[in-house]
């Protein structure tokens, strides 16, 4: 459903994005990782039709993006910013449905739907202000998930709270993937989130930005924080992904099997002590 080819952005006389060819299929979620300045966030703004590439297209659902598409929604890191303090929670997730032509009715019920579906049923009457930073970010998906968008983004959505909301957001990420079936595209600068999450981590290389690898995640699922990450797939993996982010010749997997090799054929050799 989203095509990326040869997409490249320049600031001035600086290449941030060089010539990145991606493809995401519909249903799919999608973990972009990379060291910092890698160009993620520039790759997520292009996809969403906030800054015009340099070079290259963007395709959605067979129609180059040209401006902001309808059917799409972002969820940004900054949450504070990103909710209006006047409005209730409730009218903040129903805010964008206005451009849906849906009738006050409608848009309240989506809403109050959205946000049961997050857990926050609760809290429609209240403002953001009244929430906690974790809270103030699942009505930002609440709101996402009433607009009903073909695809998803979310840049670096979970870096502004604790580890533990940060967990909690994960898991909501991953329930309503499997409940909505929504494609997803999540950057993160975090190693063990991209593969939690994802079905497909890309990892991104810098100076310029381009695409180093795509590595499957084949994880059990339902995926849980405690017996997901004590996996030996998900231990090898998050140490693929990171030598790989760190810039490693070759994957940390490769070169433990390598020294594990020469540990076996030196095993039978006499040692000789000395005092």
């Amino acid at each position: 459903m989203l095509q990326i080819n040869e997409l490249s952005h320049s600031y001035g006389d600086h290449t941030v994005l060089d010539t990145m060819d991606l493809q995401v299929g519909e249903g799919e979620l999608v973990s972009i990782v990379g060291p910092s300045g890698c160009g993620k966030s520039t790759l997520l703004r292009c996809i969403a039709g906030l800054i015009t590439p340099t070079g290259g297209e963007v395709v959605l659902n067979g129609t180059p993006i040209n401006g902001v598409p309808d059917d799409l929604a972002v969820v940004f890191q900054d949450y504070s910013r990103s909710l209006l303090p006047w409005l209730s929670v409730r009218d903040n997730v129903a805010l964008p449905l206005r451009q849906r032509g849906r009738s006050r009715a409608e848009r309240r019920s989506a809403a109050e739907a959205a946000l049961k579906e997050v857990g926050l049923a609760d809290a429609a009457r209240k403002y953001p202000w009244q929430l906690s930073g974790g809270m103030q970010q699942r009505v930002s998906i609440a709101r996402a998930l009433a607009y009903r968008p073909s695809l998803l983004l979310m840049d670096e959505p979970f870096g502004s709270v604790d580890a533990q909301t940060r967990e909690d957001l994960e898991d909501l990420v991953l329930q309503v993937h499997q409940a909505e079936g929504m494609t997803i595209l999540l950057v993160t600068h975090d190693i063990d989130e991209s593969v939690y999450v994802g079905d497909r981590v890309v990892v991104l290389a810098r100076n310029p930005g381009r695409i180093r690898a795509e590595l499957p995640v084949a994880l059990p699922t339902p995926r849980d924080q405690i017996t997901t990450r004590s996996v030996p797939e998900f231990v090898r993996l998050r140490a693929e992904v990171g030598g790989l982010v760190r810039g490693a010749a070759s994957p940390p997997s490769e070169a433990g099997a390598g020294k594990a090799d020469a540990d076996k054929a030196g095993a039978g050799k006499p040692t000789t002590a000395k005092s």
